[in-house]
């Protein structure tokens, strides 16, 4: 009996040997993301966050974003940008330049391409097994009482990535809807930036500590 018991005892310590596999996180999407890696951006304060809770060691944060990227782009490079990586979980955090880009240079994506893309990439993931997080995309502007040149196309794009969600069943973080209600709750000047971005679309600290929050929540913790 003595024997079986230090068995035990010592396959235990041999378990808690083994190194702890951590869960890869990988967030996809545009510049927003790309800076989230920067010092002070969303990923890198969710990194500082998990230090907080004692769970870094569970989870490694991979940031996949480019600057100026739509949703064809991040159809185009997700097996080298994403899959490749072999990710547990991936959030999908586009749309703000499929919008703008209509307005500054024309070469945004139509509203009905938008959603057999965004498809795409979710059917895609679903088929490796990868947990899939939606972000609908913040805003283009902080004015209240959609007054922002974009606010109806982000309204209309985001309720397409919302019905995403609602139809493949998948989490969602409303960066959209909390934009909006931060806005009318915390802008009394009605300014256009300052309030969660510092030029109208990439976040200030604020925004950023505010993203880092929901994207912890959306994963449980």
């Amino acid at each position: 009996m003595k024997r079986i018991v230090a068995l035990f005892a010592l396959l235990a310590m041999m378990i808690s040997w083994l190194p702890v596999q951590k869960k890869k996180v990988v967030f996809f999407g545009d510049s927003i993301t790309q800076m989230g890696v920067n010092n002070g951006g969303y990923i890198w304060r969710m990194q500082q966050m998990l230090e907080q809770k004692k769970l870094s060691s569970q989870y490694e944060l991979i940031g996949a974003g480019i600057g100026g990227n739509k949703v064809y782009d991040l159809y185009l490079r997700m097996e080298s940008d994403v899959l490749d990586k072999n990710p547990d979980i991936v959030f999908i955090y586009i749309g703000v330049n499929d919008i703008w880009h209509k307005a500054t240079s024309q070469t945004g994506t139509d509203f009905d391409k938008f959603g057999k893309f965004y498809t795409a990439i979710i059917n895609k993931l679903k088929a490796k097994n990868i947990e899939v997080i939606l972000v609908t995309p913040a805003g283009i502007g902080e004015l209240k009482g959609n007054a922002n040149p974009q606010d109806a196309d982000l309204n209309k794009y985001s309720d397409a990535i919302r019905q995403l969600a609602n139809t493949h069943q998948l989490k969602l973080v409303d960066l959209r809807a909390f934009w909006q209600s931060y806005n009318e709750a915390n802008n009394p000047n009605n300014q256009e930036k300052g309030q969660l971005s510092y030029d109208r679309v990439h976040l200030n600290d604020t925004g950023n500590q505010l993203v880092a929050e929901a994207m912890l929540k959306a994963l449980g913790l």
